[in-house]
């Protein structure tokens, strides 16, 4: 008998875990089985091409969606119109799943593999955006349904994020509380490539800095105006001046958003629109507050007058190698995109149009190997760095775009309004859904990840949100 003993617990455990693999297959399955919804969703959102703040339709789409599953749905959270929650189940642990609507403005693109400006939109999902909050809410639903098949307990919480490209979303529904009780979030962003890295972002501050001058005849009257237009020409040459004495992971970049009517009419107003972005929030502040004293600078020696708006201020990632090594195992179950015989040739006309040697398409059928946290934090910024700060937090990225194609860019635009961009977002999903499964089924890994989150942060961190107090700048692209 206390031989048998063993081989009985042996055999429990087995079956234990043939059930879980089996879960997570049906889960797959049923992700395969239900993929036209959600392309034809992702597809009506690239088509919408709304711009932050202002996607009333895509964010309607996905919460009509999320509904219609029996999901609980709240929506214009944190004083945001376009924001929701849609949460299943009750109790903890609570999973958080991120998801994004928002495009881009001045990249409108046809989804052909030469630059072909979309009719009648003058924006485009150069970030994939349209994909990540449609295969999010896929991988909340079929979250869902797997709780309800194996009378899981806990909540599934998907959190409608807009605004994410400059209007810093997330940062108001962290600075209203709506992550203090998540137990971890997920989240993935489109990409060329599919990984998981434990890897970093950088700190982002941006303004909108507008100089008043005095208008005058610039050929009958020109000593009598005060150019406002001189003061961000000198604001920009002076920040210029600047940039061999910050430090080199530190990115400055702007474009004038406003400069006058008209040649002859010395300008009254002008706008410059500036980024400021930094692997550390605090030289990050630094830097900005410099950018400040070149502002001032310039208002003063061309007799204008100035003032600035910060729009958008995150936090950098903070990394967590507990989820992020559990979401590589689930991303190598999945695997990655292969190319048809018709996207190969896509692909091979996309690559005709970048910038130098692109890689072979087929490294998008390839999963990435799990690379470590690095001092290069790249340079991007994102508002999940907020999130990250305030709850163990995990992404990835599927390859939606051909390989060697850049972010914010026409060929990204094209490739997500193709099949391309419609599978990437399919391994997005079934990742993001086997890895909340995960973590609703090994307690000891959510435990293990807030372990490792604490002793990142740091004792005595409190999050002071870099945007203070001001309200969503809810018209700032209009």
């Amino acid at each position: 008998m206390k031989k048998l003993i063993p081989l009985l617990a042996s055999a429990f455990a087995f079956a234990l875990t043939a059930s879980a693999q089996t879960s997570k297959t049906d889960v797959v399955m049923k992700i395969d089985a239900s993929k036209k919804t959600y392309e034809d969703i992702a597809l009506k959102i690239w088509g919408y091409a709304e711009v932050g703040y202002q996607e009333t339709k895509s964010s309607s789409l996905l919460q009509s969606q999320l509904t219609s599953e029996g999901f609980t749905v709240k929506v214009g959270v944190a004083g945001m119109p376009t924001a929701f929650i849609a949460e299943f189940g009750s109790g903890h642990p609570i999973i958080g799943i991120l998801g994004e609507f928002d495009a881009l403005p001045g990249v409108s693109q046809e989804a052909v593999p030469e630059r072909k400006e979309r009719a009648g939109s003058g924006a485009g999902h150069a970030c994939g955006h349209h994909l990540f909050g449609t295969a999010s809410i896929e991988a909340a639903i079929a979250t869902k349904d797997w709780m309800k098949a194996t009378g899981q307990k806990g909540t599934v919480r998907f959190y409608g994020c807009p605004a994410e490209e400059g209007g810093g979303g997330k940062v108001y529904l962290v600075r209203a509380g709506l992550f203090d009780d998540v137990d971890t979030v997920l989240h993935w962003h489109a990409g060329d490539r599919n990984m998981v890295r434990e890897t970093k972002s950088l700190a982002n501050t941006s303004a909108k800095f507008r100089f008043h001058g005095v208008a005058s005849h610039a050929a009958a009257a020109p000593e009598r105006g005060r150019s406002a237009l001189k003061a961000v020409e000198a604001m920009d040459y002076m920040v210029n001046l600047m940039r061999e004495h910050i430090p080199d992971s530190t990115r400055i970049h702007c474009v004038i958003t406003h400069g006058g009517e008209a040649p002859n009419v010395v300008p009254a107003f002008a706008e410059i629109y500036y980024y400021v972005r930094s692997p550390s929030r605090e030289i990050d502040a630094d830097v900005f507050a410099r950018v400040v004293k070149c502002a001032e600078g310039a208002a003063l020696g061309t007799g204008t007058t100035m003032d600035y708006e910060i729009t958008h201020g995150v936090y950098e990632l903070l990394p967590n190698e507990t989820l992020s090594r559990d979401m590589q195992t689930n991303l190598e179950t999945v695997g990655g995109v292969p190319y048809t015989p018709e996207e190969k040739i896509f692909a091979e006309k996309i690559g005709k149009t970048l910038y130098g040697k692109p890689p072979s398409p087929d490294i998008a059928a390839l999963v990435e190997p799990f690379s470590l946290y690095s001092a290069d934090a790249g340079g991007a910024s994102t508002d999940v760095g907020d999130v990250s700060w305030n709850v163990p937090t995990v992404g990835m990225t599927a390859a939606t775009w051909v390989p060697g194609t850049p972010a914010h860019s026409w060929q990204a635009v094209a490739a997500g309004g193709t099949t391309i961009g419609l599978k990437g977002m399919i391994v997005a999903a079934k990742t993001i859904a086997l890895t909340a499964i995960d973590l609703f089924q090994k307690p000891e890994l959510i435990a293990k990840a807030k372990a490792e989150f604490l002793e990142k942060r740091g004792a005595g961190f409190k999050y002071v949100s870099l945007v203070g107090n001001r309200q969503p700048p809810l018209d700032y692209r209009k």
